[in-house]
C-alpha cells in the first residue's frame, strides 16, 4: 500500500490568546493558552484521515516535546523513520494571537533542524510512495543540504509534492531553483503564487510560474475561498476547480488539508483534477472548525461531495 513519505518538521506549538500585544518591555496576562502538536503534523492528520498512510522522515528530539510528538503520531499510526536525535528536544512555535485574530510567531528551531543526509539516506521510499516536501525546511542550512543531496535519489516516477511555504520569498535562488524542479506537483498558495510569478494579478502569476516549472511537473495553485487552479503539464492550458461555500471559521489548517487529501487521493489512483476536488471539499471543512488539525475524515468529504454548493468558477 502507498504511504505519504513525510520530510517536513513536526514541532510543538504553544498557543497563547491577548488582548492586545505588550509594548517592548511590557507584559500582557493571556487570556487561554495551550500546547499542540503542529508544523506538518497537520498535513499528517488530514492524508491519515482520508487513508493514506504516513512515514514520517523528518528528525525528532530527546525531551518533553518530542515526547509529546510522538504520542501523537503513535495516534494516528504514523511510522517513524529516522532514530531521534539525543542532543536536543524537538523545537516549538510560540504564536501569539491578539483580539482582531492576527498571529504572531516565535520560532525555536531544535532536533528537526539538525536532519542531514545521513538520516535521509535510511529513509524507505517505496516507487508507488508519494514524498512532501516543504519550502519550511530549507529555513535550516543542514536540512536544505540534505534534501538537494536526497531528492535526486528517489525512485524514478516517485511522486513529489512540493509546497514552497511562506518561506519561498526568502529563499537563495539556487533553492527555489530546486524546489521548482524537484516537485512533479508544485502547489504554492496565492501570495506564493504571485511571488513566484512576479504578477500581482493572480492569472498572470499562473502563467508566468507555469513557465518556470519542467513540462512535465502539475501545477495546483490554490487562491484560498476560490479554489485552486490546475495544470497538470506545460501541454495542459489548465483549468479552474472551484472551491465550496461554506462559513469559515478558522482558515489556518485550509492548506494542509487540502496537501493532505490531495495526495491521499491520488495514492487512490484519482485523477490531478478529481483530487484537487476533494482537497476543495477537505479544505472547506476543516475552515469551519476552530483549533489544530481540523481536517475531516474521509466519509466526511465523502458526504459533503454531494451535498457541498460549488462555487461559480472564478472569472480570471
Amino acid at each position: 500500500m502507498p504511504k505519504l513519505v513525510h520530510t517536513g518538521s513536526v514541532i510543538i506549538d504553544q498557543v497563547m490568546v491577548v488582548p492586545s500585544l505588550p509594548e517592548p518591555g511590557g507584559d500582557v496576562v493571556a487570556t487561554s493558552a495551550e500546547d499542540t502538536v503542529g508544523g506538518g503534523f497537520n498535513t499528517i492528520v488530514a492524508s491519515v484521515r482520508d487513508g493514506l498512510p504516513v512515514r514520517y522522515a523528518g528528525l525528532l528530539g530527546t525531551g518533553d516535546r518530542a515526547a509529546q510528538v510522538r504520542r501523537a503520531l503513535a495516534e494516528y499510526e504514523v511510522e517513524i523513520a529516522v532514530p531521534p536525535a539525543t542532543e536536543r528536544d524537538t523545537g516549538f512555535c510560540v504564536a501569539i494571537v491578539d483580539a482582531s485574530a492576527e498571529r504572531t510567531f516565535y520560532t525555536y528551531v531544535g532536533a528537526e533542524g539538525l536532519e542531514n543526509y545521513g538520516h535521509l539516506a535510511q529513509v524507505r521510499v517505496d516507487p508507488d510512495d508519494l514524498v512532501y516536501v516543504t519550502g519550511y525546511s530549507f529555513a535550516s542550512e543542514e536540512n536544505a543540504d540534505a534534501l538537494a543531496r536526497w531528492l535526486p535519489e528517489l525512485p524514478a516516477g516517485t511522486t513529489v509534492l512540493v509546497d514552497p511555504s511562506p518561506l519561498i520569498g526568502d529563499l537563495p535562488t539556487d533553492q527555489v531553483e530546486l524546489l521548482l524542479t524537484a516537485a512533479t506537483i508544485f502547489s504554492p498558495n496565492g501570495r506564493e503564487t504571485r511571488l513566484l510569478g512576479e504578477r500581482e494579478d493572480f492569472s498572470e502569476a499562473v502563467r508566468v510560474l507555469r513557465d518556470r516549472l519542467p513540462e512535465k511537473t502539475a501545477l495546483v495553485a490554490r487562491d484560498g475561498n476560490r479554489g485552486a487552479w490546475v495544470s497538470a503539464s506545460a501541454a495542459d492550458p489548465g483549468r479552474w476547480v472551484p472551491a465550496f461555500a461554506v462559513e469559515a471559521v478558522d482558515t489556518n489548517g485550509a492548506g494542509d488539508a487540502h496537501t493532505g487529501v490531495l495526495l491521499a487521493a491520488l495514492s487512490r489512483g484519482q485523477t490531478l483534477v478529481e483530487a484537487v476536488e476533494r482537497a476543495n471539499a477537505a479544505a472547506a471543512l476543516a475552515v469551519t472548525k476552530s483549533g489544530p488539525a481540523t481536517s475531516p475524515t474521509g466519509a466526511e468529504i465523502d458526504r459533503f461531495l454531494q451535498v457541498g454548493t460549488r462555487k461559480p468558477v472564478p472569472s480570471a
